[in-house]
C-alpha cells in the first residue's frame, strides 16, 4: 500500500508489486494479495515465471489464479490479465509450457524477457512483440 501512494505522490505511471514468487500455497499471503487486488483495482495484474522451469511454471499459474478465485469477495474476481515469461534465453525442450501457460488460463503472453532482474526487462511495451 505505501507504494502506491509514493507512486502517486512521484506522479509514476507504475508500480510493480512483487509478491516475492512461490506465494500460491500460502494461504495467508494469497489472501493479503486478494484484499491488495480489490483495494486498488490494478490496471493489469501480470504473472511473471521463469519460462525454463516449464510445467511447474503451469501449475504456479494456475493455483494463483485459482488462489484469487477462492479468496475473493468480488462476485467477479480479478485473475491474471497476461503472462511475463523471464529467462526465455534459457529454454530448451521446455518452451511447450508457455503454450500451456496461455492455452489453460485463457491470459496472453505479453512479454518474452532474457532477464531476470528489473533493470534488464524491457522498458517500453511494444505491441507488435505481444505473443
Amino acid at each position: 500500500m505505501d507504494a502506491i501512494k509514493e507512486g502517486k505522490k512521484l506522479h509514476d505511471d507504475v508500480v510493480l508489486i512483487d509478491t516475492a514468487g512461490r506465494m500460491q500455497d500460502n494461504e495467508p499471503l494469497m489472501r493479503s494479495l486478494s484484499k491488495l487486488v480489490i483495494q486498488n483495482k490494478p490496471d493489469l495484474i501480470l504473472f511473471v515465471g521463469e519460462a525454463l522451469v516449464g510445467n511447474d511454471a503451469v501449475d504456479q499459474l494456475t493455483k494463483f489464479n485459482l488462489s484469487l478465485t477462492d479468496l475473493s469477495a468480488e462476485r467477479v474476481p480479478r485473475l491474471i490479465d497476461g503472462i511475463v515469461l523471464t529467462k526465455f534465453d534459457t529454454v530448451d525442450d521446455k518452451v511447450g509450457a508457455a503454450i500451456s501457460m496461455t492455452y489453460t488460463t485463457g491470459s496472453p503472453i505479453v512479454s518474452l524477457e532474457l532477464a531476470k532482474t528489473y533493470d534488464r526487462l524491457s522498458r517500453e511495451f511494444n505491441e507488435q512483440k505481444t505473443l
